[in-house]
């Protein structure tokens, strides 16, 4: 077989992402979320490279879907664990900005991902599903689920994220 006969080509192209950070400015973590779940902001670039997609916002619980595909395989023949840790990252860190006043952030400062079973081009749509388990006044802690259609989970995770919260009237963070 030639090399053009297998070859396969994929090109991805997103929006300045910084069309939506002074909205996230100044709605809180759930409207710029929804915001962009409708399509009025961009999404991540990140998300479109990926491939997944908000599918459900609502404080403090964020669902992603994403539908794998061969370009995310790994040297092995399965989709790359990437996916799964990206996308769970995103989900759970997600569910934690939903949260958050305006002004306010996060960051990611551990990633904890348990890989169940291996996922590749026939698995189908998967949902991630990330929920916040504890919103403290500067530390958030998260957990996740990555399952298929039928509910076979795939990858879970948690993560522990640093809040950045904007400064209140009196001057003190809240």
């Amino acid at each position: 077989m030639s090399e053009t006969a297998t070859q396969r080509t994929r090109t991805v192209t997103w929006r300045d992402p910084r069309e939506g950070l002074a909205s996230a400015r100044t709605l809180s973590g759930l409207e710029y979320l929804r915001a962009i779940a409708r399509g009025e902001l961009p999404p991540a670039p990140i998300a479109v490279l990926m491939g997944f997609e908000p599918s459900d916002v609502q404080e403090g619980r964020v669902v992603f879907t994403v539908q794998p595909g061969e370009h995310q395989y790994n040297p092995i023949g399965t989709v790359h664990g990437g996916l799964a840790a990206t996308i769970l990252d995103s989900a759970m860190g997600c569910a934690v900005h939903s949260t958050l006043p305006a002004g306010s952030g996060y960051t990611t400062l551990d990633l904890h991902v348990t890989y169940v079973r291996p996922i590749s081009h026939d698995t189908g749509k998967l949902t991630c599903t990330g929920e916040v388990i504890h919103l403290g006044g500067r530390m958030a802690t998260a957990q996740g689920r990555l399952t298929d259609e039928a509910g076979r989970l795939y990858a879970h995770g948690v993560t522990t994220c640093m809040l950045f919260r904007s400064p209140s009237p009196g001057g003190k963070e809240g």
